[in-house]
This record gives C-alpha cells, structure tokens and sequence, in this order.
C-alpha cells in the first residue's frame, strides 16, 4: 500500500525537485540530461533524453484545472461579452421589467452572442494554433502566442486610440508604432474601458424610446388628477408593445452582432 502511494506521488516529488535544483544545475551541471530528468524518465517511462516528451496525466489535469480556473474572466474581460451583456440587461431594465427575462436567460443569450461574433477568431486559434499543437507539429509556447495574436487583434479592432494613449501614458511607454506593439498589459484595460463606454452609449439609445412613453404616460395621468395611480404600471402594455411591432429582439441583437469589428 505504502508503494502504491509512493509511486503515485513519484512525479510530483521529482518535478518539485527539478524545479529546486534547476537553477543551479543550469550553472553547475555539464551538457547532457540531468540526473533529476533521468530521475523523471525512468519513473515516466519516457523516451530518451532529448525527444519531445508529452505532459503526465497529473499535469495535463493540473493545467485543465488552472485553465478552468481564469476561463471566466478571459470571456468576460477578452471577448465581446461584456458589451454584449451590459446592453441587454439596461434594456431589460428600460423596459421596466425587474426580473423578465431572468439572469440565466441574458447570460445564455449573451454568451451565445459571443460565440457568434467570436466565430472568425476562434475558427482562426483553432487552425493556427490548436489543431497544429494537438497534432505534435508546434510547441505550446508558439500555440499560446499565435492564439494571443489573434485576440489582440480583435480587442485592437474594439478599442479606442484615446484609451490607448491613457494607459500607455500611465504605464510611462512612449508611442507604440503598430498596434501589434501594443502590450496586453495596456490593451486590456484599455479594452474594458472602451467595450464599457460603447456599452453605455448603446444602452442609451434603447432608453429613449421607452423614456418617452413614460414621460407621455405621467403626463397625461397627471393631467387627469390619477396621481395615485402608478405610471409604470400603465406604460409597460406600451412599452411592451411598442417592443413587439418593431421586432425588437432582433433588431437588438442584429445591432449588437453588428457594432462589433471583426477585421
């Protein structure tokens, strides 16, 4: 029993050990494998030195579990998702409906949304970077920075010059030449603040319509002495009317999917 456990936690103890002693064997050590990776080929059953060796069943699912771990915030902070979601809950609550259509439905609708504007981009990571990778024919580092390519483009596309300008001013960089010189550290934020603003203008102009058939409503309550008698409460068969003769929904998500720049 004590063998069995010593055996599954072998590859563990000699990664944490490579990890340690790497650094001084990179300065110490001759050329050749490491004791250490003998150490871990002997135990692994991997090839000999020098052939490019596949992760361990425990590593592939520590990096699965890492990936899962920051998935949500590369949807929320990389992708079209977050405009796409601010737009949809400000015209929920212009319509003045409290909890129609519910969280559950926006946030599927909006993630479904952004995998359609994401399409071009994610078919592209998936030709240039995950199946070469999948196929043995690229290292992950390049797979990681082909698909990082593709991203940084699209966010460049979304992205104001302004915003640009005020971080990389914060961030003390001087002018950036292309915008494939622009680091992610300065695109990011510059991302988020821009999908926020275009979010807000758009949510915007959903509002005034339905502001509109208030203000008539709570004037014309007003004019006939009904002050106890709730505008909202009168304008929402409007409002929802008004919603279904003009085909809203699609007509929202039609101008959401095209307010976004897939060059």
């Amino acid at each position: 029993m004590r063998a069995d456990r010593l055996k599954r936690f072998a590859p563990f103890l000699v990664a944490a050990l490579f990890l340690l002693a790497a650094p001084a064997l990179a300065q110490t050590a001759p050329a050749g494998p490491s004791p250490v990776q003998f150490a871990a080929d002997t135990l692994t059953g991997a090839a000999a030195p020098g052939a490019r060796q596949p992760l361990s069943l425990s590593l592939q699912v520590l990096v699965l579990m890492t990936l899962l771990s920051v998935l949500p915030a590369v949807i929320l902070m990389m992708t079209a998702f977050t405009r796409i979601i601010i737009v949809l809950s400000i015209l929920r609550q212009a319509l003045g409906l409290a909890q129609t259509p519910p969280n559950q439905v926006l946030i599927g609708l909006s993630l479904f949304l952004t995998f359609f504007v994401m399409s071009p981009a994610l078919t592209e990571i998936n030709e240039t970077a995950f199946k070469p990778y999948a196929a043995n024919a690229m290292p992950i580092d390049t797979a990681v920075e082909k698909g990082g390519t593709v991203l940084h483009r699209f966010m460049m596309a979304q992205t104001r010059q302004k915003d640009i300008i005020l971080f990389a001013n914060l961030k003390k960089d001087g002018a950036y030449e292309q915008a494939s010189d622009v680091p992610f550290s300065v695109l990011l934020p510059a991302f988020v603040t821009s999908e926020l603003k275009t979010a807000f203008q758009i949510g915007f102009l959903i509002f005034l319509p339905f502001l509109v058939i208030d203000l008539v409503v709570a004037a014309v309550l007003m004019s006939l002495g009904m002050m106890m008698l709730s505008p909202t409460l009168i304008s929402l068969p409007f409002k929802l009317l008004l919603f279904v003769l003009v085909d809203g929904w699609a007509l929202t998500m039609g101008s959401l999917a095209g307010s976004f720049f897939t060059t």
